[in-house]
């Protein structure tokens, strides 16, 4: 997500839980997210949080509007949501598996979806946030 970030011109990353971070725990330079991030880990800023919530309340702070992007009931297809001119947004992206968590979710001030037009009802995570990311930026 590094790189698709920087290409979209996101300016920040908050990463949280088992996320893995360009630093490791003894504050080095992960070689295998150098790997794949091919430089955009150093471009792109970043914070760590343990947890989501932790993130979310961070980034409210920041001056974010919170969007979810998962399925739910109460979601906007990703194609009809407009964003306001000049509105910072946070995109919360769930966990590969089991996606957003309801409480999440309720803590969020919009839910977005991609919507699904195959007989699959997910993508990739890094691949729905490449979508979502420049969507937005648009």
């Amino acid at each position: 997500m590094f790189r698709t970030a920087d290409a979209a011109g996101i300016s920040k990353i908050y990463l949280s839980g088992y996320s893995p971070t360009p630093l490791d725990r003894f504050g080095r330079a992960r070689s295998d997210m150098a790997k794949v991030a091919l430089g955009a880990e150093k471009t792109i800023h970043w914070e760590y949080f343990k947890n989501g919530y932790a993130a979310l309340t961070k980034a409210r702070a920041d001056g974010c509007k919170i969007v979810a992007v998962e399925q739910d009931k109460r979601a906007t297809s990703l194609f009809n949501f407009r964003r306001k001119k000049n509105t910072r947004l946070a995109l919360v992206m769930g966990n590969e598996v089991r996606g957003i968590s309801k409480t999440m979710l309720d803590k969020c001030d919009e839910i977005i979806e991609i919507p699904m037009r195959g007989r699959k009802e997910s993508l990739n995570v890094s691949v729905a946030a490449g979508i979502a990311m420049f969507q937005l930026t648009r």
